[in-house]
């Protein structure tokens, strides 16, 4: 909902009016295959085109309750039969549709009746419901003549019921931007850099426009964020903040942030929402998500009112406090988080909560039409995450053993599938293979299998096949991002043929991949106010711009370091190649470097690698010549108590050496200051493996922007290689040493994408070394 910037009036869809008055009964999310987006709008297009050329579509309406300003567009209207039209589309048996669904479709088309009625003076209207069937085609049309003092009724009947909740949120409104604006900084003074970046960030938002913010940590980013965006909020305003982490510990840091700036303004009315995801906040895993199955979703809508108003009486909503507030009313809290999204001024959460296809805070700025900023922590790991979420696979295997016990009515659509994969298998000559555009006959049959799915699925609802459901929802995403293929992704068959096995018996992989975000990210950018990227390596800001589709207004500052050179000795091991050739001869200068810097100066350091493999053969290498140095390893698929662990054993009064992956759990995102940390090795320029896909990307990189390998390999690099360095000065009083490790950091190319404030030295053989 959009809290107005007229302070005197509170604007609302009516879309947001009906679902906050009219919803009532269960929470119910048992699967049902729901029409796409492109099948939605196909759909209405087929209704409106049915009708009479004077047909109005999408007809703007608003009205006014006081101080309430309603608004939306109406499907359409036939002024011949004064028949206003509600469309939605479906799939499947139309009685099984929930009543509390139909009852909130009615809703809505009252709502609009009133306001048609209320602009062109009419005395009654023909109300009308279509359904529209995505499969058959058919319409059915659901009825009601009502007069226009019918249609008023209601709509002060609903408009009275959310004019308290209207006011309520116009005065914490005011009240907010009061207290934000005389919000004072909660530090005596800022830390060196902090400044600088506080007021990229505020003058940013003035301009209406995106930031890049390359600033090291040690400064307090996420104050020096946050603390201006809220005062904007204020300023500019804003309706939401929304603080988009990378992981976890990001999202802790945004919270500690927030009570950080309460302690300086206690009264300050702030609504802090934490998102997490929902396989982390369900209550029930093991049940399924309706009323039904759950407790906590049996009268979900009508418990939710009390719980709402119980929620906004906590200042801070993180997850254990969702908790708390919907077991207190059994509700579902992940689905209390959803719901307070909307009444949150600052709402921090996972990247695709903004940035993936379906995501549901950029879905709800753009239904509510709501003024956000935007803040992105940790903004480095955006390329790879955005690819990731517009990239999709298919597995043969998967639907090899579907095929097995899939229903008989999917059998002959799965068929065509596996045929059509088979051929394709059949005329790849090599194990990968990348292809210029998607196969049209496999898409077809792809195409006609998730068609059947669906309308399986629509006619079996109680039909509940794990694996059918997972392939489904696979061939939906795949077929997604066919609709959308183009040059910003690859479409590629990786036949993963197993070692003595034959191609027949092979699990193929077809993968769309995305290689560009821009496409799929511009629109994001452009339905924020501002949107702020930042993060220690952002370097060079170009690379960022390009690949996720920045506008051409993106600001970027590099915020001065408070750190000095005499903090931190960086030395090149110019002497040692760690080139996948050399690494076998690497191993022994590696250990003994490490063991002369280790016996000039004990303490704890950390020791990167490229890759396990190279870090084991180091570390056993390391223990053997030297075990009288302590060291403990990073091992693979380690959860979040194994990584605790590691961490531990750093403490101001321990000394030795934990190896890791350039890349992995410790190379960013890790705090140990103080003696904690006082040095790092990093053996690699963390360059990305050279393999097929790899090479596809640089291709197609180097064809879009004409920077194939720096895109690719270079950059992303020396990212990994900055983010781990960064874990040794984490104050201004710290004092440690890194070792790069490789001849090719001698290079002035390499050094110039190294920050500005490292003094580079060449490090001396082990056996100088005194």
């Amino acid at each position: 909902m959009t809290g107005t910037r007229d302070e005197r009036r509170y604007t609302v869809a009516v879309r947001a009016l009906c679902e906050f008055t009219a919803k009532a009964g269960d929470l119910d999310l048992r699967f049902t295959p729901a029409p796409t987006a492109q099948e939605g709008i196909a759909g209405h297009a087929v209704v409106a085109g049915r009708r009479d050329d004077d047909y109005e579509r999408e007809l703007p309406l608003s009205g006014d309750y006081g101080p309430l300003h309603v608004r939306g567009r109406a499907d359409g209207y036939d002024p011949a039969r004064r028949q206003l039209e509600e469309v939605k589309t479906y799939r499947g048996d139309l009685s099984r549709m929930p009543d509390n669904h139909r009852q909130l479709h009615w809703a809505q088309l009252k709502i609009y009746g009133h306001l048609l009625c209320s602009a062109r003076g009419m005395e009654q209207v023909r109300l009308a419901l279509v359904y529209f069937d995505i499969a058959s085609q058919k319409e059915t049309m659901l009825h009601e003549e009502l007069t226009a003092a019918a249609l008023r009724d209601y709509f002060e009947q609903q408009c009275s019921q959310f004019l308290q909740w209207a006011q309520q949120e116009l005065a914490h409104r005011a009240e907010r931007d009061a207290q934000l604006k005389a919000m004072p900084f909660p530090h005596a003074t800022f830390r060196p850099g902090q400044r600088q970046l506080a007021e990229a960030m505020y003058k940013a938002s003035n301009r209406a426009c995106c930031l890049l913010a390359q600033a090291p940590t040690g400064i307090g980013k996420t104050v020096g964020s946050l603390f201006p965006m809220l005062k904007a909020s204020a300023e500019h305003g804003l309706d939401k903040v929304f603080f988009l982490a990378a992981k976890t510990p990001g999202r802790q840091m945004a919270l500690d942030a927030v009570a950080v700036l309460r302690r300086g303004a206690p009264l300050l009315p702030l609504r802090t929402l934490e998102l997490a995801a929902r396989n982390t906040a369900c209550e029930h895993p093991e049940l399924a998500c309706h009323g039904e199955s759950c407790p906590l979703a049996r009268g979900f809508y009508d418990r939710l009112p009390a719980a709402r108003a119980a929620a906004l009486q906590v200042a801070t909503l993180d997850r254990a406090a969702l908790r708390e507030v919907g077991l207190a009313h059994q509700v579902c809290p992940y689905y209390l988080g959803t719901e307070m999204a909307r009444w949150a001024d600052l709402v921090v959460g996972d990247y695709n909560y903004y940035f993936d296809a379906g995501a549901m805070l950029h879905g709800l700025t753009q239904m509510h039409d709501w003024k956000v900023n935007v803040l992105v922590d940790e903004a480095h790991n955006m390329v790879s995450r955005a690819r990731s979420m517009y990239s999709a696979e298919l597995e043969h295997a998967a639907l090899r053993m579907l095929r097995k016990f899939a229903p008989a009515e999917l059998k002959k659509p799965l068929d065509r599938v596996h045929r059509q994969w088979n051929a394709l298998e059949k005329e790849q000559q090599d194990d990968y293979q990348a292809y210029p555009a998607l196969p049209d006959k496999f898409m077809a049959a792809l195409q006609g299998a998730a068609g059947a799915i669906s309308d399986y699925l629509a006619d079996h609802p109680g039909h509940v096949d794990p694996e059918l459901q997972a392939f489904y929802f696979d061939v939906l995403q795949f077929t997604r991002l066919a609709d959308t293929y183009g040059d910003h992704s690859l479409f590629d068959i990786d036949q993963g043929v197993p070692a003595g096995r034959s191609a027949s018996h092979s699990n193929s992989v077809l993968c769309i991949r995305n290689i560009v975000p821009a496409p799929f990210l511009k629109p994001r950018f452009e339905a924020a106010h501002a949107v702020a990227l930042f993060s220690a390596t952002l370097s060079p800001w170009n690379y960022f711009s390009d690949t996720l589709g920045m506008p051409a207004t993106t600001a970027w500052v590099d915020v001065e370091s408070p750190f000095a050179a005499e903090q931190l000795s960086v030395q090149v091991a110019g002497h040692i190649s760690t080139r996948y050739q050399h690494r076998r001869q690497s191993l022994a200068p590696i250990a003994a470097l490490m063991e002369a810097q280790y016996r000039r100066q004990p303490g704890n350091y950390l020791a990167f690698f490229s890759s396990f493999d190279y870090m084991e053969q180091a570390a056993t290498l390391f223990a053997e010549r030297y075990p009288d140095v302590p060291q403990w390893r990073q091992a693979r698929r380690m959860d979040e108590a194994e990584r605790a662990q590691f961490l531990a054993r750093f403490t101001p009064d321990s000394a030795g050496i934990g190896f890791a992956v350039l890349g992995g759990a410790f190379g960013e995102g890790v705090d140990l200051p103080g003696a904690r940390l006082i040095g790092a090795f990093i053996a690699t320029l963390g360059l990305p493996q050279i393999n097929p896909v790899n090479e596809q990307i640089r291709e197609r990189m180097q064809a879009t922007f004409g920077a194939g390998y720096d895109y690719t390999y270079l950059y992303p690099g020396i990212q990994k290689v900055v983010q781990a360095a960064g874990r040794v000065i984490r104050t201004q009083t710290d004092q440690g040493t890194v070792f790069l490790i490789d001849d090719r950091f001698g290079r002035p190319e390499i050094q110039a994408l190294l920050p500005g404030w490292w003094h580079i030295e060449r490090a001396a053989p082990p056996a100088a070394i005194t």
